[in-house]
């Protein structure tokens, strides 16, 4: 089938301390840290890197100054579909495979581009119970409080990229590694679903911008409340909210976004839409709406003393 998931990303920083508190605020789980570089994993195996020196022998050059994201791996299921991928993605570019068998090269954007063997590793996935008149899930239990969010994977990265040659940026993944387009947006980017995945999208190049950087990433938590009490969480330990509460019109999942010391933002996502293969490519000449709905509140104004 080919490219299941994202592997791991890396991520060049220039703050090691701030980063590992970040991400430990933000749920996943620290394997390893040095002074120059530290490893987080989240619950189903994918790796997060954060180097202050990132791999020059291996990596591209940045694409943007300051803490980006410098390589995407990508996780295949077969040896064979890992060759076959990688002799597509290497007819005219340089391919290096490294001891841990991860073979990089470099996409038309300049983005750090990985491709490997899968490892997923099982996450018990218990979404909370729901009541709703005629369909009740929940008997004589009171909900505790999460308190925070774990988050299961990283579901879709989004990246930048200039408006120039959007079009062969977005033919190597399509053309080379097997992704096809769900959503094409005529004046902001294509968004993209692998073919071993089944969420409506797996990566957003987005030309809109007309630079190349790091948009964000997406990890996948249980539900609605883990989106809503992770963010808190978030807030509570002092670090900035990018985006208010609200629910995507491409895709429809629930959605916090946080900036991120190592470059763009962080998004918590659930309830993303799932496509198979008789979903057709939407093409939309004009941007839709970015969301179905945010959170909107006058209680600040309320609340504020009269003057």
């Amino acid at each position: 089938m080919g490219i299941q998931r994202i592997e791991s990303v890396t991520y060049g920083i220039d703050d090691v301390d701030e980063c590992v508190r970040f991400f430990g605020d933000f749920g996943l789980f620290l394997l390893e840290r040095t002074e120059e570089h530290a490893v987080f994993e989240t619950l189903t195996g994918q790796t997060l890197n954060l180097d202050t020196v990132p791999g020059p022998l291996l990596l591209p050059p940045p694409v943007e100054p300051g803490p980006t994201i410098r390589e995407v791996v990508w996780g295949v299921d077969t040896p064979e579909e890992l060759a076959g991928l990688v002799a597509a993605a290497g007819r005219d570019r340089e391919v290096h495979e490294s001891a841990d068998g991860v073979h990089h090269t470099v996409d038309e954007s300049g983005f750090g581009v990985g491709l490997t063997l899968a490892r997923p590793k099982n996450a018990d996935v218990t979404p909370r119970p729901a009541n709703a008149l005629g369909s009740v899930d929940r008997w004589n239990t009171a909900l505790d409080p999460l308190t925070r969010a774990f988050p299961l994977r990283m579901c879709h990265v989004a990246l930048n990229i200039v408006k120039a040659g959007r079009e062969e940026a977005v033919a190597f993944y399509t053309e080379r590694l097997g992704f096809r387009p769900t959503d094409i947006v005529e004046p902001m980017g294509v968004f993209m679903q692998a073919p071993g995945d089944d969420d409506q999208h797996t990566m957003l190049l987005c030309h809109r911008p007309d630079r190349a950087g790091v948009n964000h990433i997406a990890y996948e938590v249980p539900g609605f409340d883990d989106v809503v009490e992770g963010g808190n969480y978030m807030i509570e330990r002092g670090w900035r909210e990018a985006r208010k509460l609200g629910r995507h019109t491409v895709g429809s999942n629930v959605f916090r976004f946080l900036h991120a010391p190592c470059g763009g933002r962080v998004e918590y996502a659930a309830d993303m839409d799932r496509v198979d293969d008789t979903y057709e490519t939407r093409v939309h000449e004009t941007t839709p709406p970015h969301h179905i709905w945010a959170l909107r509140s006058n209680r600040d104004q309320q609340d504020a003393p009269a003057t």
